[in-house]
């Protein structure tokens, strides 16, 4: 019988790379994106607060990178609910030997990949369809006053960002500082 849950390991300790398995016929499929139990079973044992939905309506939509700092500190689950888009992690852990450094993976519709992102690592996204839909599950509750960002494009992160297009951002995020101008609170 095959697993009910793929789990794959990345560059970045921690961030992993789930699919949940898809039971479908001629009317379409089913799968539980999240069982507590099941992802217990493969070593993931999180407590999710709050679940956040995002649309994004023009392709080469950017968001991110985010963080929120502790005491509100979050892990992230990410999937796509409709469309496809470029989801990344970078390493913000100070005494992480890979600080700095990023995977991105395409999540889509129809792949039914999820980005598990812990604390500690930025995330954002670049949508690669119009009309793109992100679900994301978090380990606590959004708290501004522990928001942060740092700048999508920073060329000492060097993520290979897959559409060549000047990306829509929000105000917040083209304002955000570069990765040697910020202090980790990882």
């Amino acid at each position: 019988m095959l697993p009910m849950l793929d789990v794959q390991t990345t560059a970045l300790s921690g961030v992993l790379l789930l699919t949940p398995r898809r039971f479908g016929d001629d009317r379409g499929f089913f799968c539980e994106s999240w069982n507590k139990a099941r992802m217990a079973e493969a070593g993931i044992d999180l407590d999710f607060v709050q679940d956040n939905h995002s649309f994004s309506a023009q392709k080469g939509t950017v968001r991110g990178l985010h963080f929120q700092s502790p005491p509100h500190a979050q892990d992230k689950l990410v999937r796509c609910g409709r469309g496809a888009l470029f989801d990344v992690a970078v390493d913000i852990r100070k005494d992480s030997p890979t600080f700095g450094k990023w995977v991105g993976y395409e999540l889509s519709f129809e792949n039914g990949h999820q980005l598990l992102v812990p604390a500690g690592f930025l995330h954002g996204f670049m949508t690669l369809t119009d009309d793109c839909e992100i679900c994301y599950k978090c380990t606590d509750y959004y708290a501004p006053e522990c928001d942060g960002a740092v700048v999508w494009n920073d060329p000492d992160i060097g993520i290979e960002w897959p559409l060549d297009v000047t990306p829509i951002l929000s105000t917040k995020d083209e304002a955000a500082p570069k990765l040697a101008d910020f202090n980790s609170p990882f």
